[in-house]
């Protein structure tokens, strides 16, 4: 036990060194990732897809884009959206929760399987070597989803707020403003908590509408992939269904070509709620 106690003291000694030395090493002007705990796995399942890809965005930010441009790599397997967190286990009888905990297995780790399993059942039956969930409200469960998979991978899809806010009132008609701005902000607040605490690769919905052979290629080099000129001609391949609750059903997306973005909002059009985020994303740099 003693024994024990000095290698987790140590460890901790070394971590806390670990940490001034970044701290004094940082150039001026970089903030440290905020990191945040998440609940341990080491007593769960391992995974079939121990490494998936999760694209975290706002909604209305430009993810079923890049789904439909990575789905066009040989590689990447990128479907609709999948929506996990919508699918639960709930036992039919009382006794099942004991009979699953004495194998180690939770509720939420029995969802995390069949998570998984759904991730691996799409890999094998494209034969693609990696995974891709672009699900916008996967940002606003990204703890979860860190949880799940301590060695997933992340694309943050940037796209300025108000244009989101935007787009999304273009979309609704009749939406009440202030509760699209809140909506807004709960997405774009998770995926702005989920990039300081994540590694990851950030790519702004602007950047990959005017340039997709270089963000194409940012994100290849990140996923470790060749980068193949078909990714920005997506248009040439079958990408599934595209209707609601799927993704971006609109004109932009079926006409098979990437659009350019709309001009970004004016400063004195951005809505107080979203401006420290607007900032933080090198919107008004």
């Amino acid at each position: 036990m003693q024994e024990a106690q000095r290698s987790t003291a140590v460890k901790r000694a070394i971590r806390r060194r670990t940490e001034h030395l970044a701290e004094a090493l940082r150039p001026p002007g970089v903030k440290p990732k905020r990191r945040v705990e998440v609940p341990s796995r080491r007593n769960g399942a391992k995974r079939l897809v121990p490494s998936p890809v999760f694209v975290l965005s706002s909604q209305r930010s430009g993810s079923t884009l890049l789904r439909v441009i990575l789905n066009s790599h040989t590689q990447i397997r990128a479907p609709h959206e999948l929506h996990l967190r919508t699918l639960k286990v709930e036992p039919s009888r009382e006794f099942s929760d004991d009979v699953m905990g004495a194998l180690g297995l939770t509720r939420k780790e029995l969802e995390h399987l069949l998570w998984d399993r759904i991730l691996h059942h799409e890999m094998e039956r494209s034969h693609a070597s990696v995974i891709v969930d672009k699900t916008p409200a996967n940002a606003l469960i990204w703890r979860r989803v860190h949880s799940a998979w301590p060695k997933a991978r992340y694309i943050f899809l940037l796209r300025h707020p108000q244009s989101v806010v935007e787009s999304v009132m273009n979309r609704r008609k009749g939406a009440d403003l202030d509760a699209v701005v809140q909506e807004t902000y709960n997405y774009v607040a998770g995926v702005e908590e989920a990039r300081q605490n994540l590694d990851g690769v950030t790519v702004r919905y602007e950047d990959l509408t005017a340039d997709p052979e270089r963000e194409t290629k940012r994100i290849c080099e990140y996923l470790g992939l060749p980068w193949e000129a078909g990714m920005v001609d997506y248009g040439s391949q079958d990408h599934g269904p595209i209707k609601p609750v799927f993704g971006d059903w609109s004109a932009n997306i079926k006409s098979g070509k990437v659009q350019a973005a709309r001009p970004l909002p004016t400063v004195d059009t951005i809505d107080p709620k979203l401006l420290d985020i607007v900032k933080a994303w090198g919107y008004l740099d």
